[in-house]
């Protein structure tokens, strides 16, 4: 092995034996060698997570009951081997035949077919279809008794591959009572069940007994059946052949001539009867994706047009509906939230995995800052002006007016004074909303993934109220730079002369003013934060969630497009936005630090008494129709940089990620699968072929450990 494997081989032995020998060596159990074999994480649903277990008897050879590291490491290397799989079963029946069989004259190993059939019966369950190893075709491998010969490696997989062919045949036969040459659908969905279930998806399992409806019967033929086997044989070229159909069309769909034609143009033998090709595209065309055909009755299942998702679907033994999978994946990290008390560690991975989404969602979003801050200016410093005497004048007339102003007298660069605060604030601001709003929702939803609507709301703004803490003390540095360039003297309007000798004053710096205001000072106007961070949350978590998927439609099926998801994020903003603008009024005079001649705010309830004694109801609103022309073009030009730098910095393919939340896909990837596991996946499935129920031990426990042929329990 490389060094890389040795490396990976000994630190997996380490991390999984918990186990002692006399003499203190570590050594595995076989629990120890489920866990390292089969991580926990992983979908069992097709091949039961125990089943691994009958591969502990090939790691232990001398049938001691646990496995050395070297025995670990030959393990991992026979894993390692281009026929591993085949090995493995060979392995299995071969230690069987060792323990009474006459050597063979030329040393090598063999598998003796009757103590194969003593192991296979030994593993059947009751409920097994019938098969009878005294037929025609095992002779034909083995010979007729008393001249049978035992099996070397290449005969017994040769003999493995056609099992399922053999069992299949017999039980239509036992089903077939009546020697017509058909069966009933059920039964037909009874034999593919037993024999090929850890083969195919639920979804194709669930639709087996719609198979006579390709031949317009109420029966299953025999002809059906093996067209059907053909067709799970060459899953992989069938696959092959859709990826490369799909490629070449515009919209990634294609018929049965055109599957029939890339067949034709990139493969030499596989050829598909006309039967073939109508039982695949049967199974491919039920829950389609294509959603006008599926509502146009007339089109036939052979004659729609399908997508490569449609195909995997059928032989893709993990495949689950994407809904199933979107819903089990929010049960998880609901889950995840529910214990975060007692296994932090759980949540806080689920949290940590969306740290590339974070970081890129965090470059998004200062990009989408920056380019609607002209707005925020102009939005605060209109909330700033206080209402002047009668028949005087304000610095600015609306907001158009403080824009042209701003331009004037401070150059462009005046519209970005106090940027940097507000960059430094969307990382965290982000991280923090999302992962308590995650939390407050998990622990609120059911045990179906269900939030009702109050407890959306409460999630929401109880990551608004969080951010408070961080963002608080960052916003009223924003605001004081934001404001310096529009210092007036008293409540007079200021010449040409005057302003342009303010405006290049000495300015403050960021340091300066958090030097000036200490740590109190830097959370001053907090209650007023809180009193918009929070509503503005629990406002526009909920309607943004709620128009993506209610009214947008939008779901694991269907991906909303970038204009749309843009609509949803400026419409839930608007009434978020401004509603909170009285508190965002407030909060601005609280933090600005009063001119001379201008009422100074004792606190909260003394600056809303204040501001509508002195400039009316009217005033809590300024700066709303700003708050809410940012809130649009924000979201889009940040939803733009966010996808721009998910294709710009990819991360090992991992699936696109929205808002921390990874998006649903239905088709698996093995990128990040442990090696052992893959290749141990892999051989179980050849076992399963022989029977269904192969390698079932139960519970892991030492006692029904001892069921396991040729294992004993650890002392």
């Amino acid at each position: 092995m490389s060094t890389t494997v040795l490396e990976l081989s000994k630190n997996t032995f380490t991390k999984y034996a918990t186990h002692l020998t006399s003499s203190n060596d570590p050594v595995m159990s076989i629990e120890d060698f489920v866990n390292a074999i089969a991580p926990a994480n992983e979908d069992y649903h097709k091949i039961s997570r125990n089943s691994y277990a009958s591969l502990f008897q090939v790691a232990d050879r001398t049938q001691k009951g646990y496995i050395t590291y070297p025995e670990w490491s030959d393990f991992v290397q026979l894993l390692g081997q281009p026929d591993a799989e085949y090995r493995i079963a060979f392995d299995i029946f071969s230690q069987v035949s060792k323990s009474d069989a006459q050597p063979r004259q030329d040393g090598r190993q063999a598998v003796d077919f009757d103590k194969f059939v003593q192991l296979f019966e030994s593993h059947k369950s009751p409920d097994a279809l019938p098969f009878s190893w005294e037929g025609s075709w095992a002779n034909l491998y083995v010979g007729e008794a008393p001249h049978r010969h035992d099996l070397p490696y290449n005969l017994f997989c040769q003999m493995v591959s056609g099992l399922m062919g053999e069992r299949v045949r017999q039980a239509f036969l036992y089903y077939d009572t009546t020697k017509s040459g058909f069966i009933k659908p059920e039964q037909f969905g009874t034999i593919i069940t037993k024999t090929a279930a850890h083969k195919l998806s639920d979804t194709l399992l669930g639709s087996l007994h719609t198979l006579c409806d390709v031949s317009n019967t109420s029966r299953v033929s025999y002809a059906t059946v093996r067209a059907f086997l053909n067709i799970l044989r060459q899953a992989d070229m069938v696959d092959l052949i859709a990826q490369n159909a799909t490629k070449q069309t515009k919209d990634g769909k294609i018929s049965s001539a055109d599957f029939i034609a890339e067949a034709a143009r990139s493969t030499r033998f596989s050829l598909f009867t006309p039967l073939e090709i109508d039982i695949l595209f049967h199974f491919a065309s039920i829950n389609a994706d294509d959603a006008d055909q599926k509502k146009n009755q007339n089109v036939d299942n052979c004659h729609r047009r399908l997508s490569l998702n449609d195909f995997r679907k059928v032989f893709d033994p993990l495949w689950q509906d994407p809904r199933e999978l979107y819903q089990a994946s929010q049960i998880r990290k609901f889950a995840a939230a529910k214990n975060a008390h007692t296994d932090p560690k759980r949540f806080l991975g689920s949290v940590f995995e969306s740290v590339y989404n974070f970081a890129l969602g965090s470059v998004a979003g200062a990009f989408g800052a920056t380019v609607v801050y002209p707005i925020d200016l102009v939005k605060t410093r209109m909330q700033n002006q206080r209402k002047t005497t009668p028949g005087q004048p304000t610095l600015y007339k609306n907001s158009l007016d403080c824009f042209r102003k701003v331009v004037a007298r401070e150059g462009f660069r005046g519209l970005y004074s106090g940027l940097g605060p507000q960059l430094i604030g969307v990382a965290p601001e982000k991280a923090i909303k999302l992962t308590v709003n995650d939390l407050v929702r998990g622990m609120a939803a059911n045990d179906a993934g269900h939030i009702p609507l109050h407890s959306e709301i409460l999630a929401g703004g109880t990551a608004g109220a969080c951010q408070v803490v961080f963002t608080n003390p960052l916003e009223i540095v924003k605001i004081r730079l934001q404001i310096q360039g529009a210092q007036v003297k008293g409540n007079t309007m200021m010449s040409a002369s005057a302003a342009t000798a303010t405006s290049s004053a000495p300015r403050q710096s960021a340091v300066s003013i958090v030097r000036s205001l200490g740590l109190l000072g830097l959370y001053k106007g907090a209650s007023a934060c809180l009193l918009r961070d929070v509503p503005f949350s629990a406002i526009y978590f909920p309607t943004y969630a709620h128009l993506k998927k209610d009214f947008f439609g939008e779901g694991p099926n269907k991906k909303l497009t970038t204009w749309q998801l843009l609509t949803a994020g400026a419409i839930a903003g608007m009434p978020a936005a401004y509603l909170t603008t009285p508190f965002d009024v407030i909060k601005t005079r609280l933090q600005v630090e009063a001119k001379q001649g201008e009422s100074s705010y004792r606190g909260l309830r003394h600056a809303a008494t204040t501001i509508l004694k002195e400039e009316g109801f009217a005033a809590f609103f300024k700066g709303g129709p700003a708050r809410i022309l940012r809130s649009s073009p924000q979201f889009g030009c940040t939803l733009a940089a966010y996808e721009f730098l998910h294709e710009f910095v990819p991360y090992n393919n991992h699936p696109k990620l929205e808002a921390g939340h990874a998006v649903p896909s239905s088709e698996g990837t093995d990128v990040d699968h442990p090696f052992q596991y893959l290749r141990s996946r892999n051989a179980l499935k050849i076992l399963l072929d022989i029977d269904d129920n192969f390698g079932k031990p139960g519970l892991l426990t030492a006692e029904r450990a001892k069921l396991i042929p040729g294992l004993k329990a650890l002392n």
